[in-house]
Parts: structure tokens; C-alpha cells; sequence
């Protein structure tokens, strides 16, 4: 390890600052497709700021043009490794909207001006690769980490190969890299090669087909080979179930999945932080800005400046996110101590003007929860952590605890919830949350999930029962705290869920004219990778179960998108369409038990016949919503 070196400022970006700070050669050198901000939600600012901390030097190299080779040796060629990450989002799902248009923005970029190339991960390994054939590549993020067995990739309509099988990396660390990047470092400090580093949990690495012949397979999960799961929508259904089941860092086993060149093997998931850990990661001196060399500002800053995270993990184990598959199902939280010395810290900045955006995590309500079984024997793989589970703490007293304590900080005006709040949580709690929350912590608007209303849908996204929300919303408005103006609740719903019909979308739209909770924007559901809707999407068979789902395509995906706004005029058309083929046309005229006025007059007065466009896809049995599960073909 070099000599320790102050922590400076920000971490170097430019040959200038290297040679300011007296470095020769860096530890390791961090290629990120976002622009640099010094932030704990940055990834690249907490791993640097994590690594240098214990000795290492670290420089940053971001968004470098992919065409240009001086870009990747701006700061020369890191005496360990580069660590390379597409950034905080999946390059594609930053690059494109749910309906695969361009987007013209990257907020993540200085003035949101796109930067990072499509598949920015696999571009930037094979660059370095070619710069520094020697050089140790570890890759990791929330693109490499989601990509690291055959994936369906919704972009191109096609099974991909593990990520590993594409970019030329030596190891791929999945999940929260703290910890495991500085057992790399440590260990190649110490003389290890990298590709020797292959018992390191919470990491991929490929082994050469021939030698995985002969190689001892006791106690491995072996998955359908990427040639099965890429033509047989079964066999892909199966390999996710199998390496979803090892997803647990106490009872998970080494995963494996051959490639036609390569061979792909994951250890089992890294152990959560403690909370001592947590407490130090999050314990550098963050500035909180972007990096000075920056001209124009960084849209993704300004929301989470002032934002604190509290814990980590997610035990919800939502159908379509990918929180189970990296951070995990168990949470762990930070000390009480440790954000009250950070929202002091922030408080005592010159650009802090009372506010602190948000007090979360992957939700905003699992601070301080836990189970006795984690520890000892991981989460349980036959049943959901959930309010019905006896062994799980829903107490929110410490959450509660720690907003009243937040909100003494001398500087500190409003501590608000800016998180999700998982509200099946918040009833089952008896502290007084909801009480706290609403009465203390909503800025006007509070964020929920609630998703949809249909009982089959719901299951199938693993969320609860819509009697559950109607619970908490009746609760939240109840409790509307005097002398402010009306708070209101934030719903978030998805359209073309897998499993989902256009009756299932008339009976959501009719619950959004009913209750008012009409949603901002329309949430579009986008297959990502390596979660279990997207089997679904992809298969039309719940892994879970291996029971047949409807998957909407085409023309049913703009139906059910516009019914989710169905009260904008330009929907009109659209949601007729989707009415006339329900057989809801009860639901069209004028009064309030209908969605949609009639067909303009000119229209009806030309004798024409309105029919619709819309074909069911050849993949849906439009008698039982069922799908084959093969066969299909997109429109």
C-alpha cells in the first residue's frame, strides 16, 4: 500500500490535481459513467472516499469519451485496478424511455447533456482492455451487478450473455461494493494476482470452458447454459428461479451458469454492513457539491443535496425491482449518533438553508427493523419478511426516535420524507409514525407505492392488498395536522405489469376517479434485468409458480398507459378503444360514473364504424389471459 496521502477536498479527476497532491501512480482509478460529485448517493464519491480513507489512493475518471484514447489515461494506469461502473443507473434504462425512445437528457451529467455510450460498462472495459492489457478491471454498479448471468435485455428484444461474457474484466463485484473492494485491494497489495481472487463473496469471475470440465462441482447450483435460457422461455423461467433462491448471503451457495466461451461463477452474496461500518462509510467528508471543474450543474444533485441514508436493504422483494438481487432482503441501519453528526455537519454548511430532503433508504420506513433469523440463518427462502411474520420487528419507535432528535438540530427547520413509504409497515407499527410522519415530515406531498388495485396483479407484483392502502389512506386523512394547507398523497401506479389486463387498467382508472389519486406521470412498466417480472415479460411463466401470464405488448401497452391518464383529452382515443374492447361503454358519455365524454359529433355524424386497431397479441388467449410460453413475437 503507498504511504497515506491526505484526503483532499474532492478526489483528483486531472493529471494537474494528481501532480498537486504528490501522487506518482494511482491505487486505483475509478471509471464512472456519471460526472463526479462528491456525495454519499454518488457511487464513485462513497467507494473513493471509502477506499482512501484506509490508505489508497484513488483517482476518478468521468465519463470519458469513449473514442478517445487520452481520455482513459488521463491519470496514467492505477498500480492495482481500474473499477469500472456505467454510473448510478443502468446505461440503457438512463438512455431510453419505457417506450424505447432516445432520451435527450442524462441527468446525471454536467448541464444533463448525454455523455456515457449505450451499454456503457461492457465500452468502457474494452477500452481500458486495449490501453492496458496488463491492468487489473474490476467491474461493478447497478449495470454490471444486474447483467451478471444470461439476462433478458428489453432494448434488443433478446437474451443477452452474462455481462463477464461481453466485457473483459477480471472480477465483477455485485451488490454494495465497500467492503468488497478493499478486501481486493488489500489482498493484491499483498501479492495476489487478480485472477486468483476468486473466493471473494459478493464477486463474479469466469473460469476458460475446459477447465470447468474437470472442476469440482460439489456444492454449486448449475443453471440451464446460456444457449437454453436464450431459446427456451422454460428453461430461462427455471434459471432465474434457481439463482434467485441463492440470493441470501448466510445460506446462499456458488452459483454457476456456462457460456459458449467462458464460464460464468458467483460466489455467494457479501455479508450486509454493520452498522459500525455503515456508520464509517457514510463518515467521510462529503462536500456535497459537484466537482469545481464543473461549469454547468448537475440535475441529479440538486434532489438528494441534503438528502441522509439511514439504511440499506430492502425486504419488500418487490416482483419488479432489483433491490432482492443487490442490496439484499436484509436491512441494515445506521446508528442513531452517526446521522445526527451528519445532519450537523450539513447544517453547518453555508448552502444548507434549513431543510433536509429526505431521511430513507430503499424505503423510507425500514430504519431500525430487523429479524432474529438474519443473522443466524439468513431470510427465510419459503416466505415474504412482511408485518405477518411474527419474528420481524415493525417497531418504529427508533425511526421515530431519530426524526424528533433530527429536527432539535440547531439550523434545522423542516426534516422531510422524501423515500417511499411502505404504508403496510406503518400500520402495523404502534410508536405513532403515521402520526409523526404526517404531521411533521410531509412537505405537501407524501410518495407511495401502492402500484395497482388488482388482487391478481398485486400478487403477481408481490405487493399488498389494495385493502391495505385503503387502510392507510383513510388513516392519512384523518390526521391532516391543523393550520397547514392539505397534504396530499403521491401515488405511484404501473401500467402493463405483466399479469395485468385492460380490465384490470378500467378498474385502476375508475379507482383514480374515484379517490383523486390521479398519478403525476405515468409510470410505463420497463422490463430491467434480473428481475422477476421481467421473466415474466419476457417468458410469460411466474417463476415462482410456473403458472402462464398474460404479458401486454403493442398496441395493449399504449391502452393501458392512457387509461392510467385518462382525464387528458389527447387519451381519449385510446382509452376508447380500450373500453369498446372491455365492453365498458357504460363508461362513455358525460356525468360522473363515466371516464371519457362520447366520439366528437362530426365523427358520429359521418356513418362510419368505430373499430379498433387493436389485435390481442398471438402470446394471449384472449378468453383466460394465459400465455404460452413460447412463440411470441413483439410488436
Amino acid at each position: 500500500m503507498s504511504t497515506p496521502i491526505q484526503e483532499p477536498l474532492f478526489l483528483p479527476i486531472t493529471a494537474k490535481e494528481k501532480e498537486k497532491l504528490g501522487i506518482d501512480t494511482f491505487d486505483i482509478i475509478i471509471v464512472s459513467g456519471d460526472a463526479y460529485v462528491d456525495h454519499p448517493s454518488f457511487a464513485a464519491a462513497i467507494l473513493g472516499r471509502n477506499l482512501w480513507s484506509v490508505g489508497y489512493t484513488v483517482g476518478i475518471i468521468s465519463q470519458p469519451d469513449w473514442r478517445r484514447d487520452e481520455d482513459f489515461l488521463a491519470l496514467g494506469i492505477p498500480r492495482l485496478f481500474f473499477a469500472v461502473s456505467a454510473g448510478n443507473v443502468d446505461s440503457m434504462v438512463n438512455a431510453f424511455t419505457p417506450n424505447k425512445k432516445r432520451r435527450n437528457k442524462d441527468t446525471y451529467s454536467p448541464g444533463g447533456i448525454p455523455k456515457r455510450p449505450d451499454r456503457a460498462t461492457i465500452v468502457y472495459t474494452n477500452k481500458l482492455r486495449s490501453l492496458s492489457l496488463g491492468t487489473g478491471i474490476v467491474i461493478g454498479g447497478i449495470e454490471a451487478s444486474l447483467r451478471r448471468f444470461a439476462h433478458y435485455d428489453y432494448w434488443s428484444d433478446s437474451v443477452r450473455q452474462s455481462v463477464l461474457a461481453d466485457a473483459p474484466a477480471d472480477l465483477l463485484v455485485y451488490g454494495m461494493g465497500e467492503r468488497t473492494l478493499r478486501i481486493i485491494a488489500d489482498r493484491m497489495s499483498a501479492g495476489e494476482p487478480i485472477r486468483s481472487l476468486c473466493d471473494i463473496p459478493g464477486t463474479c469471475w469466469t473460469m476458460p470452458v475446459a477447465g470447468w470440465r474437470t472442476h469440482n462441482r460439489d456444492g454449486m447450483v448449475i443453471l440451464p447454459d446460456y444457449t437454453e435460457v436464450k431459446t427456451d422461455p422454460v428453461r430461462y423461467a427455471e434459471a432465474f428461479a434457481l439463482h434467485a433462491h441463492e440470493q441470501d448471503p448466510v445460506r446462499g451457495r456458488t452459483v454457476v451458469q456456462p457460456h459458449p466461451k467462458t464460464v460464468v461463477i458467483q460466489n455467494p452474496p457479501a455479508t450486509p454492513p454493520t452498522t459500525g461500518e455503515l456508520d464509517a462509510i457514510y463518515n467521510h467528508p462529503f462536500t456535497r457539491s459537484a466537482h469545481p471543474s464543473y461549469k454547468e450543474h448537475i440535475p441529479a444533485l440538486e434532489p438528494v443535496r441534503f438528502s441522509i441514508v439511514s439504511h440499506r436493504g430492502c425486504f419488500g422483494n418487490c416482483a419488479f425491482c432489483a433491490l432482492t438481487h443487490h442490496q439484499g432482503r436484509i436491512v441494515s441501519s445506521r446508528s442513531e449518533e452517526s446521522i445526527v453528526s451528519e445532519v450537523e455537519r450539513i447544517s453547518s454548511m453555508r448552502s444548507f438553508k434549513g431543510t433536509i430532503q429526505d431521511v430513507g433508504g430503499p424505503s423510507a420506513n425500514m430504519y431500525g427493523l430487523s429479524c432474529p433469523k438474519w443473522i443466524r440463518s439468513g431470510v427465510c427462502p419459503d416466505r415474504q419478511c412482511g408485518p405477518d411474520c411474527p419474528s420481524l420487528s415493525t417497531d418504529h419507535a427508533p425511526l421515530v426516535s431519530l426524526l424528533r432528535r433530527l429536527w432539535k438540530i440547531p439550523g434545522v427547520k423542516h426534516i422531510f420524507c422524501g423515500s417511499g413509504v411502505r404504508f403496510d409497515l406503518a400500520l402495523a407499527d404502534r410508536s405513532g409514525y403515521i402520526d409523526e410522519l404526517v404531521t411533521n415530515h410531509v412537505s405537501g406531498q407524501l410518495k407511495v407505492a401502492p402500484e395497482h388495485i388488482s388482487p391478481q396483479v398485486l400478487r403477481l407484483m408481490n405487493k399488498p392488498d389494495n385493502t391495505v392502502f385503503e387502510t392507510f389512506r383513510r388513516r392519512f386523512n384523518e390526521i391532516q395536522p391543523e393550520g397547514k394547507g392539505r397534504q396530499y398523497l403521491i401515488p405511484y401506479w404501473i401500467s402493463s405489469h405483466p399479469g395485468c389486463t385492460i380490465s384490470d387498467m378500467i378498474d385502476l382508472a375508475l379507482y383514480i376517479r374515484q379517490t383523486g389519486l390521479a398519478p403525476e406521470q405515468v409510470q410505463d412498466f420497463t422490463p430491467t434485468p434480473m428481475t422477476r417480472s421481467t421473466t415474466m415479460y419476457h417468458t410469460g411463466i411466474d417463476p415462482e409458480t410456473g403458472e402462464r401470464v398474460h404479458v401486454p405488448l403493442g398496441r395493449e401497452r399504449q391502452i393501458q398507459r392512457a387509461l392510467l391518464r385518462f382525464m387528458d383529452p389527447e387519451n381519449e382515443t385510446l382509452v376508447r378503444e380500450g373500453l369498446t374492447l372491455s365492453g365498458r361503454e357504460d363508461l362513455i358519455g358525460y356525468g360522473p360514473a363515466t371516464l371519457i365524454p362520447p366520439a366528437r359529433r362530426e365523427t358520429a355524424l359521418s356513418g362510419k364504424r368505430y373499430t379498433s386497431s387493436y389485435v390481442p397479441n398471438s402470446r394471449c388467449n384472449a378468453s383466460d389471459h394465459r400465455t404460452p410460453p413460447s412463440g411470441r413475437r413483439r410488436s
